[in-house]
């Protein structure tokens, strides 16, 4: 187990070597913790090497050095001086819980944990360290979203730029959820890696698996079947569905009808080419994970 700062040469060789870990966003807020559960789980399932990332945001560092720049208190709405020794204060406290939060969660698990701590931007800092070959898990919002977003600023970055798989993660209260949710489209390498992911998904929560097609795709009924067979090899059945529209609105309506437990989609599906298409993050209240 390894814990510290990036400027450690022991953290640093460990939070760059080997392949298929998995790296979760931790900014201090609720949900971040919650996507350090998940990352826990999916790891002691796996045995991959979670690696935690706390960046200390170097914009804000930065605001606090002027003298008009001032700070609102989410809950009080007192406003006070934005004052940089505060700020490290916070940030030093913010870092020692991640750091605690993640041996707790690990625990008992096995595997290897490190933390790096970063000075940056959130999004640059991570994609320095999250390969191809990595899961990068996420909180859906983080403390600097806006009140009520329901898809914050950094995760939207994130799922747009991430060279691998993201995982958006949020906590479910509606228990009658039984499906994992692929959507498929026009191309065969990324349907592949949408199925794979939705194929691990399916053993992982021990769940079927739907598969949404568009009006009018060109996937073939031989690639269907090819789809339904490797399913059913990799640990489930499959029901296939062909959506009367393509667009965020009527597959978020699917979905829910599906029941779904967990949305995968790749991040090269026509979906994504349409403006606004990220609309269907931000309503669809599950987990999701998004392929290259």
């Amino acid at each position: 187990m390894t814990n510290g700062r990036t400027d450690d040469r022991k953290a640093q060789r460990h939070s760059r070597r080997g392949e298929g870990r998995i790296v979760v966003l931790l900014d201090g807020s609720p949900m971040s913790y919650a996507a350090l559960r998940a990352a826990a789980n999916i790891a002691a399932q796996t045995g991959a090497e979670v690696l935690g990332v706390f960046v200390e945001e170097m914009n804000l560092l930065r605001s606090a050095g002027f003298s008009f720049s001032r700070e609102v208190g989410s809950a009080s709405g007192i406003s006070r001086t934005l004052d940089t020794a505060r700020v490290e204060r916070r940030l030093q406290r913010l870092a020692d819980h991640a750091r605690q939060a993640l041996a707790k969660a690990m625990e008992g698990r096995g595997g290897h944990h490190a933390l790096s701590i970063t000075r940056g931007r959130v999004i640059e800092e991570v994609l320095a360290l999250a390969g191809p070959e990595d899961l990068l898990v996420l909180g859906r919002v983080g403390w600097s979203s806006a009140p009520g977003a329901r898809l914050g600023s950094t995760a939207r970055g994130l799922v747009q730029r991430s060279p691998g798989r993201v995982l958006l993660w949020c906590e479910q209260n509606v228990p009658a959820r039984d499906r994992i949710v692929v959507f498929l489209n026009d191309h065969p390498e990324a349907n592949e890696r949408a199925l794979t992911a939705a194929a691990e998904a399916s053993r992982r929560y021990r769940q079927a698996v739907t598969a949404l097609l568009c009006p009018g795709s060109s996937v073939s009924q031989e690639q269907l079947s090819d789809f339904s067979r490797d399913l059913e090899v990799m640990g489930g059945g499959i029901r296939l569905r062909v959506l009367p529209a393509c667009d965020p609105a009527t597959i978020a309506q699917t979905v829910r009808q599906e029941h779904a437990s967990h949305l995968v989609i790749s991040r090269g599906c026509v979906l994504f080419q349409k403006p606004g298409a990220d609309q269907l993050l931000v309503v669809l209240d599950l987990p999701v994970t998004v392929t290259p």
